[in-house]
């Protein structure tokens, strides 16, 4: 008869992997994908070598894990600001590019790991799909917004594309610096008013 884990043994192995995974986020925030090593992630989370890959078979594996938990994390508060109450399209398009913007500045290293730093292969493929569910996001603000008539009429896909493209190609190089000032201020408030531009809204909003 196979042997199975008890209950408590599967607790615990699931909150080390928990604990190995926030552990490594911290590391690629910190040093980047090229060196955040599984023996540097090993020695942050307390663990040996051999137990981190009793939870990833690879460092690849492990890497898609951080990135896929991490972005997750960021495309779902965008998708619930984009789809806040009480606001209407427009005001809730430049709020959620603000707080997207707000949260990159704050947590610099991992977010320019999300959107630029070079990865494993297979991180690449999974910024692809996230870029994807990004446009999603921006798509639904903006046809409800033509559908309110506060936006012209245009191809929401397209105009959800450029603004995920833009976005992503404005912050990048402030990510990869340290912030001067009210540098990051401004340059949200360029990021917002750019995004409202390249949807169409009033110069009212």
């Amino acid at each position: 008869m196979a042997y199975r884990k008890t209950p408590a043994e599967l607790d615990r192995l699931a909150a080390a992997r928990e604990h190995l995974v926030e552990r490594a986020t911290a590391v690629v925030a910190d040093v980047g994908w090229a060196n955040a090593s599984v023996t540097a992630v090993a020695a942050a989370a307390g663990m040996s070598v051999g137990s981190v890959y009793q939870h990833f078979p690879s460092k690849g594996a492990l890497a898609v894990e951080v990135f896929r938990r991490a972005s997750g994390r960021e495309v779902e508060v965008l998708g619930e600001v984009l789809r806040e109450g009480g606001r209407d399209p427009v005001e809730r398009l430049a709020l959620g590019v603000g707080v997207f913007a707000r949260r990159a500045m704050e947590s610099r290293g991992l977010a320019h790991a999300l959107l630029a730093a070079p990865a494993e292969p297979a991180v690449g493929e999974e910024r692809l799909l996230f870029r994807g569910r990004y446009r999603e996001v921006f798509a639904e603000v903006i046809r409800e917004g033509i559908g309110a008539g506060v936006l012209p009429g245009q191809d929401p896909d397209v105009t959800a594309a450029a603004l995920t493209g833009a976005i992503g190609e404005v912050l990048v190089d402030p990510l990869s610096a340290p912030a001067e000032g009210d540098a990051a201020d401004r340059l949200v408030t360029e990021l917002v008013a750019m995004s409202l531009r390249c949807a169409g809204a009033a110069p009212a909003h």
